[in-house]
């Protein structure tokens, strides 16, 4: 006779299956089993939250927050539903929530050591670096092997610029997990923080060994290539950069890098990332032409009107404009790769881009009459720059070094909040503003300086391109373009370039531009 289950073995046996077929990974299965469950007990509170669960797994976070919050309400007490609801509040971008979420989880179990592990990330997201770290070191203290917390402090203290350290702890990481490609990847980029190149060439090398499709971690070496004048490895890695990226156009026209004959053909020249890459790389067009092709230039709107009689170029477009009809396509940064650029037959030294004329005599009227040599500065790019905290400088570290007997310029249209101040203060460096409308008001502008001094920024890219005298100040590792070890730059003849001694010293290297510049360069 078989015997009849009471109401409760029945839910406590389909919950187990629900488990089971959750742990394989059978989630449409458990998703079902945990249903059962419910029609059955509807307040089962485990059974809602790990359906939650399920919602996260299949990229529905919003749900998860829905079921797992139902969850809680039902049992306040469940620690692993305050962290899960947690991860999935962080991953809507709903941080302090998930924050909150996280110290729930801990107040109820203290030796939560993924709550602690996922607070500090939750932590770093929000722009807290030494309460992520403490985070991270007390989930290290409750796990003493905890390889991923190792891997996260390491990726803290390295923000914290506390670089010794963080190659403590990826190794602390490796040692626990050899193949652990992120630690390896993030090992790179710290060494080569250090200038310890041929080690950060050696980690990204293993995190690709180990995960072959790693495309930061390619894409990172090739830069490193590039940074130490490999060209040939440089610019065929380079490539990795649209799998990292949502910039990538795709065209029914085929690609061309540098295969197929270009006679006779119109070819699309389209500009990517910045304004100062589309400065620096537009000096293809002149050789694409030779190959006897017509070139459309696609550019970014502020550029149009200046890069408007381009060398090599038929005709020019604004990015977002329709299109005319082309043959063949070609992203900028992909040119050097189409010629198979090297350090001697980098293409267009000198002058390759000119100031509109009446422009020039227009910001001449303005700027009066020259009494004194004028020096043009550009001391910030864009801060939302992934490396802007590095390459920025605020102007209040800049104007203490800029002696007399020079008229200073401002270059920056726009001005940050903390610089407005000392601009407000130092009334002898001219602003215009809102005044340069376009880049062809900059470039007028650059056309009338003595020197330009900037960071590296477009401005930066634009006086190299006209041919003014340009200082490019440098942080510690610049970007790969200005190379290592060289005060001069073979995409800029006109250049002169000035690099930190130390990372974050600019200090020094300001000492150093104040010096030339009162010795008469």
């Amino acid at each position: 006779m078989t015997q009849i289950q009471s109401p409760s073995a029945s839910v406590a046996s389909l919950f187990q299956s629900a488990l089971s077929a959750h742990q394989n990974s059978q989630l449409t299965r458990a998703e079902n089993l945990y249903q059962d469950v419910l029609a059955l007990q509807p307040n089962h509170a485990d059974s809602l939250s790990l359906l939650g669960l399920i919602a996260f797994q299949r990229n529905d976070p919003a749900r998860a927050v829905q079921l797992i919050g139902d969850a809680i309400e039902l049992n306040p007490n469940n620690a692993a539903a305050y962290n899960n609801r947690a991860i999935a509040l962080h991953q809507l971008d709903r941080l302090e929530e998930a924050l909150n979420s996280y110290e729930q989880a801990i107040r109820i179990r203290p030796d939560y050591t993924e709550a602690y592990y996922n607070r500090g990330i939750t932590l770093h997201a929000l722009g807290r670096p030494q309460e992520a770290l403490s985070s991270y070191e007390h989930a290290i203290t409750l796990r003493s092997e905890y390889a991923e917390a190792y891997g996260n402090r390491g990726i803290t203290l390295q923000e914290l610029n506390r670089l010794d350290e963080a190659l403590d702890s990826y190794n602390r990481a490796l040692a626990l997990r050899p193949d652990y490609a992120e630690a390896h990847y993030n090992q790179g980029l710290t060494l080569q923080l250090l200038k310890q190149f041929d080690g950060a060439l050696s980690s990204y090398q293993r995190a690709i060994d180990i995960k072959a499709d790693y495309t930061q971690a390619h894409w990172n070496l090739s830069l490193l290539y590039l940074l130490m004048g490999n060209f040939d490895r440089g610019w065929k890695g380079y490539e990795w950069r649209w799998e990292s990226t949502n910039q990538k156009r795709i065209f029914p026209q085929p690609l061309w890098l540098g295969e197929e004959a270009l006679a006779g053909k119109t070819i699309l020249l389209h500009s990517e990332q910045g304004l100062g890459d589309t400065l620096q790389f537009c000096r293809y067009a002149r050789p694409v032409a030779d190959l006897g092709a017509t070139v459309i230039l696609e550019v970014p709107t502020p550029l149009v009107g200046l890069l408007g009689k381009l060398d090599g170029v038929s005709q020019v477009i604004a990015k977002g404009a329709p299109v005319p009809t082309f043959d063949i396509h070609c992203p900028m940064m992909s040119l050097p790769l189409a010629f198979k650029t090297e350090l001697k037959t980098i293409p267009s030294p000198g002058r390759y881009v000119g100031a509109d004329p009446e422009k020039v005599a227009q910001w001449n009227n303005m700027l009066g009459e020259r009494i004194q040599p004028r020096i043009g500065l550009a001391w910030s790019g864009s801060p939302t720059h992934l490396h802007d905290n590095s390459r920025s400088i605020p102007l209040s570290d800049i104007v203490g070094h800029l002696p007399g007997g020079f008229q200073y310029i401002s270059l920056q249209k726009d001005i940050r909040d903390t610089d407005r101040k000392t601009l407000e203060l130092n009334p002898q460096i001219l602003h215009f503003g809102e005044q340069l409308e376009d880049f062809t008001d900059t470039a007028a502008l650059c056309e009338l300086m003595d020197i330009v001094i900037s960071v590296d920024t477009s401005v930066a890219h634009l006086a190299g391109a006209i041919g003014r005298e340009l200082w490019v100040l440098l942080p510690y590792v610049p970007d790969w373009r200005w190379l290592l070890d060289r005060d001069d730059s073979p995409w800029y003849p006109s250049a002169k370039l000035f690099r930190q001694s130390k990372s974050g010293d600019w200090n020094s290297l300001m000492k150093n531009v104040e010096r030339r510049l009162a010795s008469g360069r």
